[in-house]
């Protein structure tokens, strides 16, 4: 049976291993924190608010600089894979580099924005956030190079422009067409502090969270998702066509613009209960959004739990992007006492949150994993989410 993950010490063996594989030792360490999406899924390429949280799981890396123009990449996530040797004059995209194409695409992108990387690295990373499981590994993995970067060499760029940057890599370099959430819910996270985005703008909202007696329990579905691989673009054109048909009508920018009465107003000039169902999601899920805000500002945890439930429903029957192991997961959580419970992520594997009492979280666990097994087939795993800061130097 699956019990709450306890990460290991980490930089201790990340010393160790460093020396091991490059015989000689790191001269500076570093972290990136991973995310959580408290509400708002699937907003953020309609228009509309997000509301994410970097959290305590994330990537560690050892770094030492050196005197040529060879960047030395080792994972101890993935040491089949052996050192990846890149070199600043060639930072193209190469499927056999796996992983390392993350931070090549992050030492592309800042020379192509004039920042100058004069000299190469060698450098070990330990990621203790589960691989594939949407709590955006890849995001943090651009934002800790980010960081490395603008840290080494003492680069005037504020912040947003690295969170830009990684968007850019993933975007461009990557080749998945996803919206600026990760890398911001990353790059600008605040310990106890959850983000309201509007993505038209980038314009934010950092929202003290005082979960009280409740901690914010990860639950992971062990069902890897891969975000190229899913349907997360077909989810994304049908909303473009909804829109579009809607502007026919009236001229609004996004779905995201529009209130519930609005979408009501409108939505006959869909005319696809498909589209409709899509479009629905997008516009109530951002109002949902900012309810949610307003009601961790009162500390009002149960109607923000509410919404959590609320957001997984429409999630689960308008957008379609849950499936059985996100169900089987938040449905139970319902059952064992969750507040709240809802998917995380894009969705179609990956993991769901739930908000629960810190007293009651061992039998949560205990039920909800019999549960999971009872109906999956296979263990689900579960962590404890710490609302953490964005990316850091390690003393």
């Amino acid at each position: 049976m699956s019990g709450i993950y306890q990460p290991a010490p980490i930089l201790k063996t990340l010393d160790k291993n460093f020396e091991k594989v490059f015989a000689t030792q790191p001269t500076a360490k570093y972290f990136a924190p991973g995310r959580i999406n408290l509400i708002g899924e699937h907003t953020d390429y309609n228009g509309g608010y997000v509301f994410p949280c970097a959290i305590s799981l994330g990537t560690y890396a050892a770094v030492a600089p050196r005197d040529d123009n060879q960047v030395r990449l080792y994972s101890e996530n993935f040491p089949e894979a052996g050192i990846k040797t890149i070199t600043l004059q060639d930072l193209k995209y190469d499927k056999a580099d796996t992983w390392a194409n993350y931070p090549k695409g992050m030492f592309y992108f800042f020379e192509k924005h004039g920042l100058k990387i004069t000299h190469g690295f060698d450098i070990c990373v330990h990621g203790n956030l589960p691989n594939g499981s949407g709590l955006s590994s890849s995001a943090s993995i651009e934002m800790l190079f980010g960081k490395i970067l603008t840290d080494q060499f003492n680069f005037d760029i504020d912040q947003i422009s690295v969170v830009k940057i990684g968007q850019e890599v993933e975007n461009k370099f990557i080749g998945v067409n996803s919206g600026i959430m990760d890398q911001f819910a990353v790059g600008m996270g605040q310990k106890d502090h959850a983000i309201l985005l509007d993505t038209n703008t980038l314009d934010y909202d950092l929202v003290p969270i005082k979960l009280g007696q409740y901690k914010i329990v990860i639950m992971n579905t062990n069902k890897r998702r891969e975000l190229t691989d899913s349907k997360y673009n077909e989810r994304r054109g049908e909303c473009e066509k909804a829109l579009a048909l809607i502007q026919k009508q009236t001229a609004i920018p996004s779905l995201g613009a529009l209130d519930k009465d609005g979408f009501d107003e409108y939505m006959y000039a869909i005319n696809d209960p498909v589209l409709i169902r899509r479009a629905r999601h997008a516009v109530f899920e951002n109002q949902r959004t900012k309810l949610a805000t307003t009601a961790l500002k009162a500390n009002d945890l149960k109607t923000f739990g509410h919404l959590m439930n609320a957001s997984h429903i429409s999630l689960e029957y308008d957008y379609e992007v849950t499936g059985v192991e996100l169900d089987t997961l938040a449905h139970s959580a319902w059952a064992h006492g969750a507040l709240g419970a809802r998917m995380t992520g894009a969705g179609f594997g990956g993991c769901a949150i739930a908000l629960v009492k810190t007293s009651d979280i061992e039998t949560f666990v205990t039920a909800v994993s019999q549960d999971y097994k009872a109906k999956v087939g296979y263990d689900a795993d579960f962590y404890i989410a710490e609302i953490a800061d964005g990316p850091k130097v390690i003393a």
